[in-house]
């Protein structure tokens, strides 16, 4: 018997079509519009700290609600760096959310950007020193209820995470005197995680001298370092800069000195 020839059915049309491509990370070209902010906080196991920082965030969107803000991490909170610059192609500008020179600004930051080739990016200076931040440390010191007294005595520590990087120090050392300038009164470092004198040995100091020491938190956000350094035997203590206006004009400030190397046309 002649064997019954078998028929090759075609599939349905949609089932010859290409299966989609496995879903990639989201890239947002920035080609031809405004470097895209990237806001580089440090991050922080406190609440209240991401909290703080997420009102900064808002505050820059809505000062400048034409750019891309973005925030991000180098540690214990999402988003990472890596992850925000893997969802970026075309220009950027980095922004760290440091108050000083040290390893995280000149080590970690310049290397997560160099492992982003599709991101053309700039990095900011750190925030500090700056006039704009003695002026966020006089608000918040205002607000805690410090005011400068007739008599002379007044004195003020300006109590910072501490760096083993000498730049960091001296960073630190100008942003005391810049404050010193603004309130009129002596103004000296002390430090809370490593360099010295600590925060209370600063604050002992001027206390021997016979003066009022009000401790000037130079933190970016609340956390165990603000509450170490305003449990230090000042007689008052300010909060952190946090989402300051200056703050938030400082940042800007940041981005600004960047685009012209970036955009040109933008400057």
């Amino acid at each position: 018997m002649t064997p019954t020839p078998t028929l090759a059915v075609a599939p349905p049309q949609a089932a010859r079509r290409a299966a989609p491509p496995q879903a990639g990370p989201l890239r947002v070209l920035h080609a031809s519009r405004r470097p895209a902010l990237v806001l580089v906080a440090h991050g922080s196991r406190d609440p209240s700290a991401g909290a703080e920082i997420a009102r900064l965030l808002e505050r820059l969107r809505a000062a400048r609600p034409e750019l891309d803000v973005r925030l991000a991490h180098l540690g214990l909170n999402a988003p990472l760096l890596p992850d925000v610059l893997d969802g970026l192609v075309g220009r950027a500008v980095l922004v760290p959310l440091l108050l000083s020179r040290g390893y995280h600004a000149k080590v970690d930051i310049p290397g997560a950007l160099a492992a982003a080739p599709q991101v053309t990016g700039a990095i900011a200076a750190p925030l500090g020193p700056h006039p704009l931040l003695a002026e966020a440390l006089h608000a918040r010191l205002t607000e805690a209820g410090w005011h400068r007294g007739a008599d002379g005595r007044d004195a003020v520590v300006l109590a910072a995470s501490g760096s083993r990087d000498a730049e960091a120090a001296l960073d630190t050392e100008e942003q005391a005197r810049l404050l010193a300038l603004r309130l009129g009164v002596p103004v000296r470092p002390g430090y809370v995680a490593a360099g010295g004198p600590s925060v209370a040995e600063a604050v002992s100091a001027f206390h021997a001298e016979g003066r009022r020491v009000a401790v000037a938190g130079y933190f970016t956000a609340p956390g165990d370092f603000a509450r170490l350094a305003a449990a230090a035997g000042g007689d008052l203590a300010s909060a952190a800069l946090g989402a300051h206006d200056a703050m938030v004009r400082l940042v800007l400030e940041r981005y600004r000195a960047c685009v012209p190397a970036l955009l040109p046309a933008a400057a």
